[in-house]
């Protein structure tokens, strides 16, 4: 399939033609010249800020983009989204508007590219939501587009001892235990972030990065070159000239976009042991292009795929060695090579660009990674010696979780892969989170955490501080966590989170009482409460849900009107 040079652009609607007369003055009122404005637009969306390191140096990589499109003949048409931390607001109430921001965000890129007609979008992004939500935005519109992220922090430097974010969010549980002096809390406080950049390990900014890859619709080492590198400036400068050829040949993602590159990016995601987050926003990006993508498609992946590489919060690795060990580019080669990855499917890249020409023929996926290399097969191990044979996150269903749940097997010690105990029931976060704090949490329990899902939550807040504090006082190894929320990419232990259905939309999990023994068994793949079907059944006839989170405003909102986490957690 060849991919033909356009006569026209989209935003020749708002810029041609005597009847337009009004919108190219206003375009001159903002600097534009005659030759720009008849160019093609292309859009710049940039989630800048300078309060949070994934995003601080995001001015720097758009006008770097900026200068890429001016030099391949196109027009910067630049505009701005939200962006919120998830390590800062985490446990807090700023938490639960992290996962609805994906959808502000979605909204925004259709509203302003819609609007004022671009004919391709550069993503400028970075962080957990954020890098998500854009893409759903221009998979909506289906307009040429292509992602070019901020790119992960370098690791930080505590006595000769490297570390990372995974290091202080469980130091927090080590000073909140009583563990840990403060004064060494301090000084790794000072050093675990040297710089901009997404956190250094596998969290769920650098997995969504990486999906970007495999799905062919970023530049190679989108997701592992260093925030710092000049090399993330040159990616950027061919980013914005990228998008002006998509633009001209009019690629749009449901054109080489199907359901095969999801799968392709599921078992990518299992490859890398990626944050649990990606099963909320790959069947959401799915979504976008009408595609159905479910937990089951996770759990049947799950079985057949390998786990290669272990990061932190996994491992001791960070995303600077993955880079060096050949970048995900090496991953997919050898996962292509080994009959995991389709590589047959179609990118958004092609050769040659040539002016003037009238066609060109896209590259695919095995064709723009052909030259890769892996050169440390201790950061991605061969086929012959995975991690695990199975992937590094998994699906349990039972009769707490009918329509599923998820775990990061990757961060689970084996000694908790099977684990049966009675059940510690809490209708909050922050209820389970004091209960820990004050020592009532006793070793071999099992802590359930409801009404904390998209609709209960509302806003399904991760629980890092939770998972740290856990962590932190050592009982990783005795206790499990079991929620219908969702945990940070940093979290590690055995933490079962996506229950579905949710506690608020009725589900098995709002029927669990004190007491119950509940049986986790990573092997079987399957979560249960022991207790029969005819006593849930009875529980159910005199449950009485506990009243709803106040809240109001865009939460509010939300809360009507998100979907089940088991496809994604999107706006029904």
């Amino acid at each position: 399939m060849t991919r033909e040079l356009r006569e026209d652009f989209r935003s020749d609607i708002i810029k041609q033609g005597e009847a337009k007369i009004s919108s190219r003055s206003l375009m001159k009122g903002a600097g534009l010249t005659d030759e720009q404005i008849y160019r093609p637009f292309i859009g710049i969306v940039n989630s800048y800020s300078n309060f949070f390191p994934g995003h601080s140096n995001l001015d720097k990589i758009g006008a770097a983009v900026r200068e890429g499109v001016l030099m391949n003949g196109g027009t910067p048409v630049e505009f701005s989204t939200i962006g919120i931390c998830d390590g800062i607001v985490m446990g807090t109430q700023g938490m639960r508007y992290s996962l609805p921001s994906r959808e502000l965000i979605a909204d925004s890129v259709e509203t302003m590219a819609r609007s004022h007609i671009c004919d391709a979008l550069v993503l400028v992004c970075a962080c957990d939501k954020i890098i998500p939500g854009m893409i759903m935005g221009a998979l909506r519109l289906d307009i040429p587009f292509i992602v070019m992220t901020g790119g992960p922090m370098l690791a930080g430097n505590y006595k000769g001892k490297r570390v990372d974010v995974q290091d202080i969010a469980e130091c927090a549980g080590q000073v909140l235990a009583g563990t840990l002096d403060e004064e060494v809390y301090k000084a790794y406080e000072d050093e675990v972030c040297p710089g901009c950049g997404s956190c250094q390990g596998m969290f769920t900014a650098n997995s969504m990065a990486c999906m970007t890859e495999v799905l062919g619709i970023s530049l190679p080492g989108t997701g592992t070159v260093p925030a710092v590198a000049a090399k993330r400036y040159h990616m950027a400068k061919d980013s914005g000239a990228l998008a002006v050829e998509l633009a001209k040949y009019d690629v749009i993602p449901s054109s080489f976009i199907t359901r095969e590159s999801f799968l392709n990016a599921i078992k990518m995601d299992m490859l890398l042991g990626c944050s649990t987050n990606t099963a909320l926003h790959l069947p959401a990006l799915a979504h976008q292009l009408d595609i159905e993508i479910t937990l089951d498609d996770f759990d049947a992946l799950s079985r057949t795929t390998p786990h290669w590489v272990k990061l932190s919060p996994s491992g001791k690795h960070l995303m600077q060695d993955l880079e060096v060990a050949g970048g995900v580019c090496a991953v997919i080669k050898q996962a292509i090579e080994a009959g995991y990855l389709n590589g047959e499917l179609e990118t958004i890249h092609s050769k040659p660009y040539k002016s003037g020409q009238e066609e060109i023929k896209p590259l695919t996926l095995a064709q723009v990674v052909a030259r890769a290399e892996i050169l440390d097969a201790d950061v991605i191990r061969p086929p012959q010696n995975p991690y695990s044979q199975e992937g590094g996150l998994m699906v349990l269903k039972g009769n707490i979780a009918p329509l599923g749940a998820v775990i990061k097997t990757a961060g689970v010690d084996p000694v908790m892969w099977e684990h049966e105990g009675p059940a510690r029931v809490f209708d909050s976060e922050h209820k389970a989170f004091l209960a820990l704090l004050m020592g009532k949490i006793n070793k071999g329990e099992v802590m359930i955490i409801r009404y904390e899902g998209p609709k209960g939550g509302p806003g399904m807040p991760e629980m890092l501080v939770l998972t740290a504090l856990l962590c932190g006082r050592g009982l990783d190894k005795d206790v499990a966590l079991v929620t219908d929320g969702r945990f940070s990419g940093l979290s590690r232990g055995p933490a079962v989170g996506h229950v579905a259905p949710e506690a608020a939309l009725g589900g098995p999990i709002a029927l669990i009482e004190d007491g119950d023994i509940v049986r986790l068994s990573v092997k079987k793949r399957s979560i249960d409460v022991l207790v029969s079907d005819e006593e849930l059944e009875e529980r159910r006839k005199n449950y009485v849900p506990p009243a709803p989170n106040a809240v109001s405003g865009w939460l509010a909102r939300y809360a009507k009107l998100v979907g089940s986490v088991s496809g994604g957690a999107v706006l029904e």
